[in-house]
């Protein structure tokens, strides 16, 4: 499977915020800590991140199950809330934020890959794609333009009247690509996007993402496999809840 570009389509990136500075990273975490109580159990799932993300940059998040990756990107998509630390995007204090805001910046902003692709079974590929923007109220026409853009960006318009069912995993979660990019978001966050694929069809995604990298993306993965952590820029690698090294790949593309 090869990435099919549409130079139509915006990349995702180009969004802009009236508080933007364009000298400020696009992320920045100082401090963050998550603990989550059970009982009288205290889990520290996060100690004390600190970690900048740049408009176009590809990162990995790495290491061993149960070291804090899940959790860090569910912070960092608004899916959850630190219990202590700053977390800003485009320099926007995010804990200042109302829940009603949140939600617009993860529809507008954020784009989400999961592991699982998370596609609505009773809904086609179009409409599994055109959904997020049903939710901002935009108009059928757009709708439609943008999605249609997505689908044959990831090669898959081919395939747009077709059920999740109908098609192979590598095929799944190139939808759930299509699906995060049709917001035109300044961020992909990818949890696992290879973790229920075959080793061939997960090459083939990771190549995706390295095309969109390469047309302006910028990227955040979460991954466990070492093999995939060179795919990324930089890498950033959790053990216990904290950073314990950076590194940089030998692999990391420059973009044209």
């Amino acid at each position: 499977m090869t990435a099919q570009s549409s130079s139509s389509t915006p990349a995702p990136g180009g969004a802009s915020t009236s508080n933007g500075d364009a000298g400020a990273p696009l992320i920045r975490l100082e401090g963050i800590k998550k603990i989550f109580f059970t009982d009288e159990v205290e889990t520290h799932a996060l100690s004390g991140i600190h970690l900048q993300i740049k408009q176009g940059e590809y990162i990995a998040i790495a290491g061993p199950s149960g070291c804090g990756k899940s959790t860090l990107l569910s912070i960092l998509g608004l899916l959850d809330s630190p219990s202590s630390g700053e977390y800003r995007l485009k320099t926007q204090p995010v804990a200042q934020l109302s829940l009603s805001e949140r939600t617009r910046i993860r529809n507008r902003e954020i784009g989400f890959i999961f592991q699982a692709f998370n596609l609505i079974g009773d809904l086609n590929v179009y409409e599994n794609v055109e959904l997020p923007l049903t939710y901002r109220g935009m108009s059928s026409a757009e709708r439609k333009k943008r999605s249609q853009e997505v689908l044959e960006r990831v090669g898959m318009a081919h395939r747009m009247k077709h059920y999740p069912s109908q098609l192979s995993g590598g095929q799944q979660q190139r939808v759930a690509v299509a699906r995060a990019l049709v917001g035109q978001p300044a961020i992909l966050l990818a949890d696992e996007p290879t973790g229920n694929l075959d080793s061939k069809n997960g090459e083939a995604v990771m190549e995706l993402l390295n095309q969109l990298h390469r047309d302006g993306a910028t990227i955040c993965m979460v991954t466990h496999d070492a093999r995939y952590t060179s795919f990324a820029e930089r890498a950033v690698h959790l053990f216990d809840g904290r950073i314990v090294e950076e590194t940089t790949s030998d692999r990391a593309e420059v973009r044209a």
